[in-house]
């Protein structure tokens, strides 16, 4: 790639069709379309993005998806992670950069995406990159399920957890306009790296919170973190679609 040339960007999305607290949701109807192809389009809207694959694992997924001008790729259904499984992707295509987005995030916002591959683009060394948002919700900060992450002073990453960091020694009670961030589920690597994450064995923290970038921490590679106010909201379960559809729903107002 000459110099002046901007990197190839992929964004993957893994559509996994086993999911155990809502099988199939991945085409799950929202709105007349597949729950993913509202993922899909909102990724192809995003600027920096050269083109969008949506990795399936299942002939029934390819049918339901077949009338959709969408890129699929089929892979294997063994993988144990969606970051696995875009790898095995990237092994035949061509990129530079790889977006690891969420198929169950209907409502992801193109900016946050291109907000998020900026820092790999203005610094050829780093290997990945995420997205956190400011957490004021009290019920939320002391949410296992809900995933914080510190910062160091220029923004990489420093450690994820499923508890409430930072602890504040001195607050006398708790504070949720103190400092929590909670990390949005969207991850950018460098395609090299990718390929290569799989080779990184587990790590101690890694099993510990079962959060799999604590592999990348623990192995001694940077994480870039940019800030948004994009509020991720995904669908586990079944009763999760109406508030998606009512957010699409508002999406498409405001135009």
């Amino acid at each position: 790639m000459a110099e002046s040339e901007k990197p190839r960007v992929i964004a993957v999305i893994p559509a996994r069709s086993a999911s155990t607290r809502f099988p199939n949701k991945i085409i799950a109807p929202v709105l007349g379309h597949p729950l993913v192809y509202h993922t899909w389009r909102r990724a192809s809207e995003a600027t920096l993005v050269d083109r969008v694959i949506v990795a399936i694992d299942d002939a029934s997924v390819a049918d339901a998806l077949a009338p959709y001008d969408m890129d699929l790729i089929m892979t294997r259904a063994d993988h144990a992670t969606g970051t696995d499984r875009i790898a095995e992707v990237m092994e035949h295509v061509d990129g530079d950069i790889v977006v690891n987005l969420q198929g169950d995030e209907p409502a992801i916002d193109p900016r946050v995406i291109d907000e998020a591959i900026r820092p790999l683009l203005a610094d050829s060394t780093l290997a990945m990159s995420t997205a956190r948002r400011k957490l004021t919700d009290e019920k939320a900060i002391a949410d296992p399920n809900v995933v914080k992450v510190v910062c160091d002073q220029t923004g990489n990453a420093l450690y994820f957890s499923r508890l409430p960091i930072p602890y504040f020694r001195d607050a006398t009670q708790f504070d949720a306009t103190q400092d929590y961030w909670q990390h949005i589920g969207l991850y950018v690597y460098r395609r090299n790296f990718l390929l290569n994450y799989g080779t990184l064995p587990q790590t101690p923290l890694e099993r510990a919170e079962k959060l799999e970038q604590l592999r990348v921490l623990e192995h001694g590679y940077k994480i870039a973190v940019i800030t948004t106010d994009y509020a991720a909201i995904g669908v586990d379960v079944p009763a999760d679609l109406a508030q998606v559809i009512v957010l699409l729903q508002q999406q498409a107002a405001e135009g």
